[in-house]
């Protein structure tokens, strides 16, 4: 049996943007028990020369929302990385609108997408992919990078996460 291009993208991008919004209304709660400011993760990095947390949360929905977007549309533009500063309630909010943008995605148009061209321009380079290559393997190893680092920025910083709360509603069979 074929794998349909909703099937391996828009339940896959929810499982872990659900997550996402998880931990970020657990580091919240964090931030309220201990006084912590939660602007101030906002900034936090794990290594000077990696980006901050925001942009880390931003790439979740972006290579989420945005990469089904673009296999539609053809044309992906990655973020910039120097942003405005924002504060945490927007994060939690922006993860929540992808959420909500990946939950109305009909299953028969997002597999009409399927094999169409998308090109995307990273200088010098011009990669040529189809919706399935451009998916799996650049949008979602993206998507699960800045996923994990965010996840780790906020253990990082003492806010009490494990192993399942990063790998949010699991999809197992049912029996």
């Amino acid at each position: 049996m074929a794998t349909l291009l909703y099937d391996l993208s828009v339940p896959t991008f929810l499982q872990t943007v659900s997550a996402v919004g998880g931990f970020l209304d657990r580091a919240a709660t964090h931030c309220a028990e201990t006084g912590a400011d939660p602007d101030d993760y906002v900034n936090a990095r794990l290594f000077h020369d990696m980006a901050p947390f925001r942009f880390q949360v931003e790439c979740v929905a972006h290579h989420s929302v945005w990469a089904l977007e673009a296999v539609k549309t053809g044309v992906f533009a990655p973020p910039a990385l120097v942003g405005p500063q924002i504060p945490s309630a927007d994060l939690r909010a922006m993860i929540a609108q992808a959420e909500a943008a990946l939950k109305a995605l009909p299953p028969d148009e997002v597999n009409s997408w399927a094999g169409k061209d998308l090109d995307l321009q990273l200088p010098p380079r011009k990669l040529a992919f189809t919706s399935e290559t451009f998916l799996l393997s650049f949008s979602l190893p993206n998507f699960y990078f800045h996923a994990v680092t965010a996840y780790n920025i906020l253990r990082t910083r003492g806010v009490p996460l494990g192993k399942r709360d990063y790998e949010g509603q699991l999809r197992t069979r049912l029996t």
